[in-house]
């Protein structure tokens, strides 16, 4: 195909792109898998069928990165470097590797076939980072005295104390403090690991219900991660019922709920496939399914760090709370190796797994993408 100078690539139809690049219900709008890094880069400003999926995550980096700033402008919140917000900066990293990563899959991906499959090998990785991202603020902010036994009283500051006995509605619960001291990151960074080879594998095999088992796959990290969440809610707060930490505190359920809504909403739209599925041809560009989870999945993101945020104020409020906590300390403070060593080695091992599929896919997708280099060679696609 030749075309005239200035002119951009064409897109094309779900009939003239390899079985591989084709999308359920989506007729139009796609790129021709033999794609410069510039092209690319271009396409960002055209539509395409992966114009809405790139903006839908790359623009909430920065929506994100605005609230999540915030926090550090608190009366009483330590320096931003402090080791009390390791675990936030941890959860940092995850969410805003998760969004890039993802957007820039959706417009890096038509480079080649086997350049595609790393793209999302990567944006799969960065998923299960951000599921152990969030575990770590939630282990040292949600909970961060978990199965604590105490003679008597909230665990709040020493001023909001209240000396009561201890009974069958204390806050803490033993059984629970077994898995969390010991078990629960370690599973969610086993569990995290699992994800990524279950997902990476629905590229090479599953193919017809990929979008089903990756959906159910990542409803294992959010049960355990959410561990500490569930613990909340169903036992009595550690604060005070008169102290300004209970207050602050008690939007965390609302915003954990609207947080398992949007996640709900976006595991709907992404086995679905609604609307195109509707009306294929329709939302090839805009409005198709997989921009509706982009938008969801933020949602959910945006009130799980309003959620965290809360209780990181409720912290701040209590000064007995501040991690390592003063008195009755069980559960050692945000160290560097517990928050960034954690994640440091998570992400070692997944790129492994990154890398080792890549491998593969090279081996199954390489012939066909010099096939169609040789068919299709960059320079009958330049001006004549």
């Amino acid at each position: 195909m030749l075309l005239n100078c200035g002119q951009s690539l064409p897109l094309l139809r779900h009939t003239d792109v390899p079985a591989r690049v084709k999308e359920n219900f989506i007729l139009t709008g796609y790129r021709f898998p033999n794609y410069s890094l510039k092209d690319c880069l271009l396409s960002a400003l055209r539509p395409t069928n992966e114009t809405g999926n790139f903006w839908t995550h790359f623009l909430p980096v920065f929506i994100f990165a605005y609230y999540f700033v915030e926090v550090f402008g608190w009366e009483g919140a330590p320096h931003a470097d402090s080791p009390f917000f390791y675990p936030l900066w941890n959860y940092f990293i995850g969410v805003f590797c998760l969004l890039m990563a993802s957007s820039m899959a959706h417009l890096l991906n038509s480079m080649s076939l086997v350049v595609r499959e790393v793209c999302f090998f990567v944006d799969y990785g960065t998923i299960s980072s951000y599921t152990v991202g969030s575990s770590l603020a939630y282990y040292y902010y949600i909970h961060p005295r978990a199965g604590i036994v105490e003679t008597g009283g909230y665990k709040g500051s020493q001023t909001d104390m209240k000396e009561e006995p201890a009974g069958p509605q204390s806050y803490a619960i033993p059984d629970f403090c077994v898995f969390f001291e010991n078990f629960y990151i370690p599973t969610a960074c086993l569990v995290a690991i699992i994800c990524v080879l279950s997902c990476c594998n629905t590229r090479q095999r599953w193919r017809r219900h990929r979008y089903l088992i990756r959906t159910f796959v990542f409803l294992l990290p959010f049960l355990i991660s959410s561990t500490p969440v569930f613990y909340r809610l169903l036992t009595s707060s550690p604060y005070s019922p008169t102290s300004s930490s209970c207050a602050a505190s008690t939007s965390t359920a609302s915003f954990f709920y609207r947080h398992c809504f949007w996640l709900l909403v976006s595991a709907v739209f992404n086995i679905s496939k609604i609307p195109e599925r509707l009306a294929p041809g329709r939302f090839d560009i805009w409005g198709h399914s997989h921009q509706w989870f982009h938008c969801c999945t933020f949602l959910s993101i945006l009130d799980e760090l309003h959620m965290i945020k809360a209780e990181v104020r409720a912290i701040l409020l209590s000064p007995t709370l501040l991690l390592p906590p003063a008195t009755l300390a069980r559960l050692p403070g945000p160290t560097i190796a517990s928050t960034y060593g954690v994640m440091l080695l998570l992400q070692t091992t997944i790129i492994s797994v990154i890398v080792w599929f890549s491998w593969h896919a090279n081996c199954i997708f390489g012939p066909e993408r010099d096939k169609l280099a040789k068919e299709h060679p960059r320079e009958h696609l330049k001006c004549h």
